[in-house]
C-alpha cells in the first residue's frame, strides 16, 4: 500500500520540473531514506508521543540545506502522517530519474568472479541489445550458474547447471 501511495508522491514530483531539479530532489530523499535504516529513528517517526512538526524538523535536520520542494514535501507527509513512505518515495523516484535518463543498473550472480572484460562484454551487449546505458555490478554468491538481473528494466535472464542437467535427462528419456 506504501508503494502505490509513493508512486502518487512521485508523480506529482516530476510533474512540471527538470531532470536536474527532480535529480536534486532524488538525492536529497535519498540521504534522508538513510535514516530509516535505523531502529531508533523509525521508532520517534511512528510515535505519537513526538509532535508532528518535531518529526518534520528531525528529518529535515538530515540536510545542510534543502530545496523548497523537498522542504514542502516533507511537511506535507507530516500533515498526512506518512511520514514513515520517505524511503518508498526516494526509491521511486530514484527508478523514475532512470527511466527518464535511459540508465540502469544490474546484479550478474555467479559463484565464481567473472573478469572485468567478461562483464564489459555482457554490460556492452545488453546496452545494444535493449537500447539503454546499463552499468553492472557482480555478486558472488551460491547461485551455480550465471544470472543477470536488471531491476529498472523488469529483466532477469539466468543459467542453472541444474537446470540444464534436469532438462537434459528430460530430453533423453523422451527420446527412449
Amino acid at each position: 500500500m506504501s508503494q502505490i501511495i509513493a508512486k502518487k508522491y512521485v508523480k506529482a514530483l516530476l510533474d512540471g520540473r527538470d531532470i536536474e531539479a527532480v535529480s536534486a530532489i532524488s538525492a536529497e530523499l535519498n540521504t534522508i531514506s538513510t535514516a530509516y535504516g535505523d531502529a531508533k529513528f523509525n521508532a520517534i517517526i511512528l510515535s505519537n508521543e513526538v509532535s508532528t512538526e518535531a518529526k518534520v524538523e528531525l528529518i529535515l535536520s538530515f540536510l545542510d540545506s534543502c530545496t523548497d520542494a523537498t522542504k514542502n514535501l516533507i511537511k506535507l507527509l507530516g500533515q498526512n502522517k506518512r511520514l514513515d513512505i520517505v524511503k518508498y518515495i526516494a526509491c521511486e523516484l530514484s527508478q523514475e530519474i532512470s527511466k527518464l535518463k535511459n540508465t540502469y543498473t544490474g546484479v550478474i550472480y555467479t559463484n565464481n568472479e567473472l573478469n572485468s572484460e567478461y562483464v564489459a562484454s555482457i554490460q556492452e551487449r545488453f546496452s545494444k541489445k535493449f537500447g539503454v546505458e546499463l552499468a553492472l555490478t557482480q555478486n558472488v554468491c551460491d547461485y551455480d550458474g550465471i544470472k543477470v538481473d536488471i531491476e529498472g528494466l523488469g529483466l532477469e535472464i539466468g543459467f542453472s547447471k541444474d537446470r540444464l542437467k534436469s532438462q537434459m535427462i528430460d530430453h533423453i528419456l523422451k527420446a527412449v
